[in-house]
């Protein structure tokens, strides 16, 4: 399996992080993509894809509850790191209205310039629209129309109307996570109509812990409650879900077709 969201330079993972890498390859974790946020993240999580080559990689992105009055020089630093950091992805990005509303102009335009970075490089992007899913599939759509690009929407938690705008855009998947165990979630309820040939797995670890364990720490080698519980929904084995969402993941994020 691959992680392909998880924030592993969280403080919340300095005291175990070898210990969480180590369970994470039990687990049968082959690969964990980590997000950015912000510039004081860069070091940290750079540091980790040093300690793990080629089992931690990079992606760089602005987090939109991190863009404030300074945001375009924080995406002229962040721009500044693609090239020396060869993430595989331009991200976390996207649109949060949950915790501000006051800077959703500047939010727009730091997603719009961070799109234009995936397009120019051509590299997927991690979208993150917690509270703004529809004007996030409004606005990767029209970017899409003028040229086309590649990505996930993280932590998808929309429904099925949404769902199925995404899929309408080539070659862009819904990141499946905790929230799909969670009993007022709503996944559950829609998610075997979306082709696993366009799913990806996440656990966006430290947080969403999957249930049971809800309550507790997040992280990579809790994909299995996500798996076992994606199995049971779309009625195939736990088995055909790992290879069959890695495949997804390599081609997105690695270029395996």
């Amino acid at each position: 399996m691959i992680d392909t969201h998880v924030h592993l330079y969280s403080d919340q993972f300095e005291p175990d992080l070898a210990e969480v890498i180590k369970r994470a390859k039990q687990a049968g974790i082959s690969k964990c993509l980590m997000p950015n946020i912000d510039r004081d993240s860069v070091t940290g999580m750079m540091q980790i894809v040093t300690d793990y080559p080629d089992y931690c990689y990079p992606m760089m992105g602005l987090h939109p509850t991190d863009v404030k009055d300074n945001y375009k020089a924080e995406l002229d630093y962040l721009y500044s790191q693609i090239i020396p950091i060869s993430p595989i992805a331009i991200g976390e990005i996207g649109l949060d209205y949950y915790w501000d509303k006051l800077l959703i102009p500047q939010q727009k335009d730091a997603f719009a310039t961070q799109i234009e970075w995936a397009q120019q490089l051509k590299l997927p992007i991690a979208i993150h629209t917690r509270d703004s899913i529809d004007d996030g599939i409004e606005m990767v759509t029209v970017a899409y129309a003028k040229k086309a690009f590649t990505g996930v929407f993280h932590c998808f938690s929309g429904n099925l109307d949404q769902a199925k705008q995404i899929l309408e855009l080539d070659n862009f998947y819904l990141g499946i996570g905790g929230v799909v165990t969670f009993k007022n979630g709503g996944l559950d309820k829609f998610i075997h109509k979306i082709p696993l040939a366009r799913v990806l797995l996440e656990t966006d670890a430290p947080y969403l812990t999957p249930a049971p364990n809800r309550g507790k720490r997040n992280e990579p080698a809790m994909l299995n409650y996500v798996v076992e519980k994606l199995a049971i929904l779309y009625s195939v084995s736990m088995h055909e879900i790992m290879q069959i969402t890695t495949k997804n993941a390599e081609a997105l994020f690695f270029g395996n077709k």
